[in-house]
């Protein structure tokens, strides 16, 4: 039986949406963060969005290998900026801030269809509800949470900012379960990758793998494609969701 339902944020709760513009008026906003601290960096804004689009997926591969995520501080120093052999010490005081930027401010984040509808819908379902979201910053999710207003639905919100490993891994989703007080075997959760959210299920032995469709991530699953991997349930609205735990547990009690 499901008893807990837990969720991605980006690509899953809201859909990402790039924007050039956007991501250069954070450029200038990171360049005067650091000159306001005495680092003068010695590029443009757009200039230096090239290069954090660059060694972010330098990041972002190594990350997924090792399924580690780094404290704020390293990532700037060792990936996102490391051209300039900034010291991790002197990026500590204000890395957190970039990265609360980096995840909140680089695009236009933009709530899904019915997603508090089916939030409260869970929630009245008597579903215990949480999070598990790969994001450099230890803030933005439980801030977001508190904006789309359902903040007071989820029983753990862990970010592997905080937890310092990254889907999939299977350890960052035993830490959900212990959070919720809920197994794996016992849940069921929702993503919009295989790399990263199906895998991480199969990994952890979550009894139900929901994946939602975004084609702005299919590079990132090319490699999984035709490998058998392949979640429970495939949907294209969140409001699906209830219905397929309703299903799941219907069969497991006729069993």
């Amino acid at each position: 039986m499901i008893r807990a339902v837990l969720f991605d944020v980006g690509g899953t709760l809201h859909e990402v949406h790039r924007d050039p513009a956007l991501e250069t008026t954070f450029c200038a906003q990171v360049l005067e963060k650091l000159s306001s601290g005495g680092i003068s960096l010695p590029v443009t804004p757009q200039e230096l969005m090239l290069l954090l689009r660059q060694n972010a997926e330098e990041y972002k591969h190594w990350s997924e290998q090792s399924q580690v995520e780094l404290p704020a501080s390293r990532i700037w120093s060792e990936y996102y900026l490391r051209q300039f052999g900034i010291s991790e010490a002197l990026l500590a005081p204000i890395a957190e801030e970039l990265s609360l930027w980096y995840d909140s401010r680089r695009a236009c984040n933009v709530p899904r269809p019915h997603m508090q509808e089916t939030i409260f819908r869970l929630r009245d379902m008597g579903m215990v509800l949480g999070v598990i979201s790969n994001m450099i910053s230890q803030t933005f999710v439980p801030g977001l949470m508190e904006d789309y207003g359902i903040a007071p639905c989820l029983s753990c919100v862990i970010v592997s900012a905080t937890a310092g490993i990254r889907k999939p891994s299977p350890a960052i989703f035993q830490m959900a379960a212990e959070a919720c007080g809920v197994p794996c075997g016992e849940m069921a959760y929702v993503g919009d990758t295989l790399s990263r959210d199906v895998l991480g299920c199969r990994n952890a032995g979550v009894a139900l793998s929901i994946q939602i469709r975004n084609p702005d991530m299919a590079h990132r699953d090319a490699a999984f494609v035709n490998t058998g991997l392949a979640p429970d349930a495939l949907i294209e609205d969140l409001a699906e969701i209830p219905g397929i735990v309703q299903s799941y547990n219907a069969r497991c009690a006729a069993l």
